[in-house]
């Protein structure tokens, strides 16, 4: 974004800051994102700092400055290669892979999804927040161990059209789950609040203090019987999310006592020998066009080990197969 001055007019009286600031920059930036602004310092009042709540008055001159660009980000080796599914001069679709966290944080700071994207298209490096933290374009996430279709925007337009329809519930979501036991109905909802867990930070759970109203989508796709006594089985899920809490259809799927398989933290007893990590998939996600407003759908194939899972039972998966159940 280039550098603005705006000049209030008798008309603006009494306006906040922050609405004042964002009509005039709409559509690329929303008002959070003037709000961030403001507090970065970015946005000055005759010549000073001041407060996003501030009212505006005849003759004021708002200054907005150039948003800075992302810091560089010093990776401890070369960037990961990521699977980009769909490319235009708005957005980015992506098949992350399992094990890969989307941007830096505490404990993960190199080889994110970050890092690959910015290194197959620098130009998302002018996509920085206010506040410099590198998550150019990232208007939604997967947890680090679950793989799937993302998209990314590339533009701040984009940015702001696909955040919306996040927080309006348009977009979309389509998961593949193998969940240990054998689920009994074909169908079901289930509606049921999460929060963080009163006692250990790290979890989300449906008995919160703080919890959020959320909602998901089950259907059986397959059963699998047992091949022993110790082993209860598995089923083969299609789940739909209306909500995006954080952890959400793992922390449901675990509440009806069917936990993704490999499930370390909500599975009560921890691994599965098919997998290192949570067997779920965002198999397909469906949003409308930033500029155009046409409904689009993309499909993320099986990752390996969810495809060699299914393939042992006798389900053999080809593109055909995940678009039927993306369409289900």
């Amino acid at each position: 974004m280039n550098a603005a001055t705006i000049t209030a007019q008798p008309a603006h009286a009494g306006m906040r800051l922050d609405v004042f600031v964002s009509a005039h920059l709409a559509p690329e930036f929303s008002r959070s994102q003037v709000a961030r602004m403001i507090k970065a310092g970015l946005v000055t009042v005759n010549g000073a700092p001041a407060r996003a709540s501030g009212a505006v008055r005849p003759g004021d001159r708002i200054d907005v400055a150039p948003m800075p660009a992302a810091m560089t980000h010093q990776s401890q080796g070369d960037a990961p290669e990521i699977d980009v599914i769909a490319e235009d001069a708005e957005f980015v679709v992506v098949n992350k892979p399992a094990g890969m966290t989307v941007h830096p944080a505490p404990g993960h700071p190199d080889s994110t999804l970050v890092d690959a994207l910015l290194a197959r298209f620098p130009e998302l490096a002018t996509m920085a927040e206010p506040d410099g933290v590198l998550r150019p374009g990232i208007v939604h996430r997967l947890d680090k161990d679950t793989s799937g279709v993302m998209v990314v925007a590339r533009t701040p337009y984009a940015r702001t059209a696909l955040a919306r329809q996040f927080k309006d519930r348009s977009v979309h979501k389509t998961y593949l789950a193998v969940v240990r036991g054998i689920v009994a109905r074909d169908q079901t909802t289930i509606s049921r609040p999460i929060g963080r867990h009163p006692t250990e930070r790290k979890r989300m759970s449906t008995v919160s203090r703080t919890p959020r109203d959320a909602v998901s989508h089950v259907t059986v796709l397959a059963r699998f019987a047992g091949v022993s006594r110790e082993d209860s089985g598995a089923t083969l899920l299609l789940v739909r999310p209306e909500t995006g809490r954080t952890h959400q259809i793992r922390v449901h799927l675990a509440s009806i006592g069917h936990p993704c398989a490999g499930d370390r933290l909500y599975g009560r007893g921890g691994g599965d020998p098919a997998f290192s990590r949570h067997a779920l998939h965002a198999l397909a996600l469906s949003f409308s066009h930033p500029r155009t407003g046409d409904r689009l759908e993309f499909i993320a194939p099986l990752p390996a080990d969810l495809g060699d899972f299914l393939e042992r039972r006798g389900i053999a998966v080809d593109a055909s197969r995940l678009r039927q159940w993306a369409q289900a």
